[in-house]
């Protein structure tokens, strides 16, 4: 049974602070100052005066206080070392805080940190007669180790002011007890850096009054995080008042709202006897009663603006200094109340999540035994929600495993209650038409591109723009960075079921299907035709024939929209094409007919989606309907050859991407509606569009056949034209009247073209221009003053370029311009510039050098590449005040002058590759103590032995360097996260203390030398990223390797690693794993599967001759199964219980037979060779990449 007898939650402390000191030194100065502050503050602190140091050695009672204390402030005096009593105890205080319970702070009084870490100085005098006594060595060690602590110094922190720094101390040890006091229950999990990120925000914002909103899901966390700044920063504040449920205690009625003013005017007042008559007059009291006070006022759950306007109307009514804390569910409140920080509230990892529902099941930080695999469930079932975590956590708390798998399995179909009724707060109090479509996308839309869900609902009479905009101030949907619409697992739980509980015992009346078993047995056994309810489904069939299907549909005379996928074999040409009429939008990707059929009237159809299909013409016979209603129209990755517009003579969108044998488009006359065209890499060779005045976006990339274009008549709307790749000679764009038309043109592409010469024109509005390529030899810009904002040439062959007249240009790359001689760029024409590539520009030395130009006196520029051959070309640089990132590359021996780089205070980025000679250099890079990132590519044959100096770099890139050896200084750079050695073929090994880089995130050791990785490798807790491909020295990985907790990604392809150990299936946040060259004796660890985080496989040159551990198929998460040239040559039926596969791999392989459970797998892409794919009985649909030798294709499932 799961019982919650374990070890403690939280370890109790006696004392918050153990003082460690020498007494003579500072008992009656410095340390007697600092304890009675601390005891001010209320802070528990043991300092011992009773001890008597003369050569004794701790006693227990003491050894206990310090194992009782959760902070150590350790003193470092003169005669610190004297004294082997302070020694020892310091030994004792490194040794306890190395746990996760303890935290050391060294106070460098009258010695600096380097004199305690090298022993020299005072230090060393003070030290020299315990140097050989036995224990001397550790005490080194500990001195060693507590100098390179985060702590004070308190000349260089307070510049020698006692007071000033014993303030600091308190203050810092004050706030770290708040922070721990927030988890008062001992539950909270991961709050300290959410705290921080809030009070980020805090400081950045400038204003008189800090107002800041935390927005997020229900039961995301919000009032939790509140809380937690709330006890955190509420003793910095002379009034202070947190107000709960904002919303439940206002909704009923006006009382509520005076309620609520009375509580925050007795909080900041300290009066229990205020009394509110009236809402306004409420207001008037606050704004008079409060603006003599710096107070903190949190208001939680607010969710709308009249809340506001009467808790925290206007800034006036609070003392400057003032804090604002307000959360909700909805930004829209947050943006009409002016708020300007708002942050989202992030849910937990899987690693938080674990560890708060093991505090809440068993009471400590991680599962007992056995009961491993059911937490994990459990915890990838919430989904980061710490709501359902608390509910579920408290529920299978004492129950034993059978009711532990009961429990998870009646989660498959039934939704945790409690938690569904937070979530519907949201959705309740949505308008019914953005409930329409909150619905839609949780039962048929979630994943879908946000533009194609528009149209979808656009289709329906629905506004779609603003519903998904509703939706995500709602936190109900987001838009993930690729631009499709995501949703919380429970949230589309929570959509589905209020759909499902409306008519759960009968789906023929439910609004909307998408459970292919229901819907099956509905096409099946002809309840279709009974069906008046259903307005939406979303269908796999996977049993069922062709004609079941479009009989079934045809009889559902409601449906409004079917999003539909191909059964396997389904090839039948003959079969009627029964679509209801109602029908308007239909998406059916891998559409099995070359046309629609004529029996389908679309009558109604404002949305087609038929991508990578077989179709070849949307209407067949001489006679072709017209489709009246067509406002969209995606028929990309067909085999179309023709197109004939004045079938849809109201389409607004038209997407034929990749139709790769599509010749002509017919456009009879004009397309008056026309707003996107998308003719990439088609074979036209003319384009005529006519009249088209609503035209925004043309895309023509890739049509190589493309040598004549006309630009559309009176396009007015024109804002993005991309010609990338075509075959153009000519193309002008003015100055006529006729063109002075193109006044929207905001982007305009013609990479890679045919184009020599080019006229500009007359473009007002244009903001980037990118001309790459090796043919353009003149660019003539108009003689009006641009607007644009990024200008790319590089890779051209021009000679001279005139950029007098761009004042607003911010980017501007010359790269690899070898002709360029000459740019007309009077001073001051170039203020806003922050990026300059001038990187190749051989013969551009005039430029630089003339006094006259001075390009590079601009005081905005903030990067700049160049490669040179020649020293002097950096000296330039010094008077450019604002640059913050400069890569430089260059091909001469000599040694750059020192003197270039003096005048960069703001460098925080240098990047120097195939600088062979940087002796005297060096020394500058490593004076530049704010800098946080250094690449020194291929330069440098040792790194300099004062790395150490620069505490404050977080990137570190020696690729390619001739180094054999990391100085140990390296290892004190607490705040690196990336570090890059790979191509280091003399570097053979690690230094001892790497484990002491703490925040590292990223390592790269690719390619390098490496034997053996360092013990301290397994120490790294920040650890994301290990590269270790092509480490052919390597023969093997630590047997505590799975204690990298933090690790997402681990590359080991063409390794000499013979066996891998069993602890990497510990690695429970790994996301990506790449592993090469098994030989056919090597094995995958069979727990494989135990990687429950698991998106992407890469298994490269492996001999699978036994077949595949059957754990790989329990890896729920895989998204990416890439099978590249291993050797087998079938694969087994369990690969379709891989439900979230999106893309496998075979390029290489001997397959010639797929299991037909993969078909099953919605959106999958099958990539391979050509031939493979073809033995497999697939027909390619397009090609994916390119690489040399071969080519890749794609089958797509759906």
């Amino acid at each position: 049974m799961a019982s919650t007898s374990s070890s403690s939650i939280q370890k109790n402390f006696k004392y918050d602070v153990f003082l460690s000191f020498r007494g003579e030194d500072t008992r009656n100065s410095f340390v007697g100052h600092l304890y009675q502050a601390l005891k001010q503050k209320g802070i528990e602190t043991y300092k011992d005066d009773e001890k008597i140091e003369k050569g004794k050695m701790i006693n227990e009672q003491l050894i206990k206080s310090i194992e009782d204390s959760r902070f150590y402030i350790i003193v470092f005096s003169k005669k610190y070392a004297s004294s082997s009593w302070c020694l020892d105890e310091l030994v004792k205080i490194m040794e306890c805080q190395k746990t996760s319970d303890h935290t050391a702070y060294p106070v460098f009084h009258d010695v600096e940190p380097t004199e305690v870490r090298k022993q020299s100085g005072p230090v060393r005098k003070a030290f020299a007669k315990n140097t050989k006594k036995e224990a001397a060595r550790k005490w080194r060690d500990a001195m060693k180790e507590a100098s390179n602590l985060a702590g004070w110094e308190l000349k260089a922190t307070a510049n020698g002011d006692e007071s000033k720094l014993i303030q600091i101390i308190v203050d810092k040890i004050f706030k770290k007890l708040c922070s721990i006091s927030s988890s008062i229950d001992g539950k909270l999990v991961g709050m300290e850096m959410r705290i921080d990120e809030v009070l980020t925000s805090l400081k950045i914002c400038t204003e008189d009054v800090r107002v800041i909103g935390i927005k997020g899901m229900g039961g995301g966390g919000k009032t939790t995080l509140a809380r937690a700044v709330y006890v955190h920063i509420s003793s910095e504040f002379e009034g202070k008042s947190f107000v709960e449920n904002v919303r439940e205690v206002s909704k009923t009625s006006l009382s509520g709202l005076k309620s609520l003013q009375k509580q925050v005017l007795s909080d900041v007042l300290n009066d229990q006897g205020i009394t509110v008559s009236s809402v306004a007059d409420g207001k008037d009291m606050m704004g008079k009663m409060m603006r003599s006070r710096k107070v903190l006022v949190v208001l939680d759950d607010v969710d709308h603006i009249d809340q506001l306007e009467a808790l925290a109307g206007k800034p006036n009514w609070f003392k400057s200094g003032s804090t604002i804390i307000i959360t909700t569910r909805d930004e829209q409140v947050l943006v009409t109340h002016g708020v300007s920080f708002i942050r989202d509230v992030t849910l937990l990892s899987n690693k938080e999540a674990l560890c708060l529902f093991s505090r809440y099941t068993f009471g400590r930080d991680i599962p007992i035994q056995g009961y491993e695999q059911l937490s994990g469930h459990v915890v990838r079932y919430a989904a980061g929600l710490p709501l359902t975590i608390k509910v579920l956590g408290s529920f299978l708390c004492g129950k034993n495993e059978l009711e532990w798998k009961d429990v998870l399995e009646r989660l498959k179909t039934v939704p945790q209650k409690e938690t569904q009724q937070v979530l519907e707060i949201s959705f309740n109090d949505l308008e019914n038409d953005y409930k329409e479509i909150f619905l839609d996308v949780a039962c048929i839309l979630k994943g879908e591109q946000k533009d194609r869900a528009i149209q979808v609902f656009e289709s329906c009479g629905l506004n779609g723009i603003i519903g998904i905009r509703v939706l995500e101030q709602k936190s109900l949907v987001t838009v993930t960075e690729y631009g499709s619409l995501g949703m919380h697992d429970h949230i589309e739980e929570m959509g589905k079921n209020i759909v499902f509980r409306l008519h759960s015992d009968d789906p023929n009346r439910q609004s909307r299907l998408w459970i292919d078993g229901e819907i099956e047995n509905m096409l099946a056994y002809d309840w279709a035709k009974v069906n008046e309810a259903t307005t939406c489904i979303k269908l796999s069939p996977l049993t069922l024939n062709l004609a079941t299907v479009i009989r079934g549909l045809g009889n559902m005379r409601k449906l409004r929209v079917l999003y539909m996928c191909s059964g396997p074999n389904w090839k039948d040409n003959q079969v009627s094409q029964r679509f209801p009429n109602a029908l308007k939008y239909l998406s059916w990707r891998d559409y099995p007919f070359s046309s629609l059929h004529e029996t389908f009237e679309a009558n109604n159809l404002v949305g087609l989606d038929m991508s990578f299909s077989i179709i070849e013409n949307i209407r067949k016979g001489r006679t072709r309907k017209v489709l009246e209603k067509l406002r969209f129209l995606d028929l990309s990755y067909t085999p179309l050859q023709t197109m004939n517009l004045g079938v849809t003579p109201n389409i607004e969108i038209l997407n034929l991407e990749y139709c790769q044998e599509l010749k002509e488009l017919c456009i009879p006359d004009g397309c008056p509606k026309l707003q996107s065209l998308n003719l990439n890499y088609s074979k036209l060779k003319s384009l005529d569009l006519g009249p088209s005045p609503n035209l925004e976006t043309l895309s023509l990339v890739g049509c190589c056949d493309l040598e004549e274009f006309c630009m559309p008549f009176h396009c007015t709307k024109l804002k993005s034209l991309s010609l990338d790749g075509s075959n153009l000679k000519n193309l002008n764009l003015g100055p006529t009247p006729d063109l002075e038309v193109l006044s929207l043109l905001k982007s305009l592409s013609l990479n890679s073209s045919q184009l020599k010469n080019f006229i500009l024109g007359l473009t007002p509005d244009l903001e980037i221009l990118s001309l790459i390529g090796y043919n353009l030899v003149e660019l003539r810009m108009s003689y009006r003053r641009l607007n644009l904002r990024s200008l790319d040439l590089s890779h051209s062959k021009l000679r001279t370029l005139d950029i007098e007249l761009t004042p607003n240009l911010e980017r501007l790359d010359l790269k690899d311009c070898l002709n360029l001689t000459e740019i007309n760029a009077p001073v001051g024409c170039l203020k806003k510039l922050v990026y300059l590539n001038l990187s190749g520009c051989g013969r551009f030395k005039s430029f630089l050098f003339d006094k006259q130009s001075k390009i590079l006196e601009v005081g905005s520029l903030s990067e700049l590449h160049i490669i040179a051959e020649s020293k002097d070309i950096v000296d330039p640089l010094q008077p450019v005040k604002d640059l913050s990132n400069f890569l430089f590359t260059c091909f001469y021996k000599e040694d750059p002058a020192a003197s270039s780089f003096g005048n960069l205070e703001k460098l925080i980025s240098i990047g120097l590759s195939s600088c062979t000679n940087l002796k005297s250099f060096s020394r500058i890079i490593f004076s530049l103590q704010g800098l946080k990132k250094l690449t020194l590519e291929a330069s440098i044959p040792e790194v300099s032995k004062d790395v150490h100096q620069l505490q404050c770099l977080e990137e570190l890139c020696l690729s390619g360097a001739k180094i054999k050896h990391l100085p140990d200084g390296l290892c004190m750079l607490k705040q690196l996260k990336s570090l890059k050695l790979e191509y280091c073929h003399d570097l053979k090994k690690l230094p001892k203390d790497f484990g002491q880089l703490e925040s590292l995130q990223e390592l790269c050791l690719s390619s390098a030398k490496i034997k053996h990785l360092s013990d301290g490798l397994c120490m790294l807790k920040q650890l994301k990223s290990l590269k270790l491909n092509v480490c052919l020295d390597l023969k093997s990985l630590p047997e505590d390797f799975g204690k990298l907790e933090s690790l997402e990604k681990l590359m080991l392809s063409y390794t000499g690693i013979s066996r891998l150990p069993d602890s990497i299936c510990m690695l429970k946040n790994l996301k990506c794993l790449e592993i090469g060259s098994l030989t056919p004796d090597q094995k995958l660890p069979e727990d494989l599967g135990q990687l429950h985080c698991l998106e992407k496989l890469i298994l490269r040159g492996c001999y699978f001759y036994g077949g595949f551990p059957k754990s790989i198929f329990e890896l729920k998460r895989l998204k990416a199964f890439h099978l590249f040239y291993c050797t087998l040559d079938d694969l087994p039926e369990e690969l379709g219980h891989l439900k979230c596969l999106e893309e496998l791999e075979i390029t290489g392989t001997d397959i010639s037979y797929l299991p037909q459970s993969i078909f099953q797998l919605k959106g999958l892409h099958i990539i391979g060779l050509k031939t493979t794919l073809e033995l497999c009985g697939l027909t390619p649909v397009n090609r994916t990449s390119d690489n040399g030798d071969y080519e890749t294709f794609c089958y797509n499932v759906v």
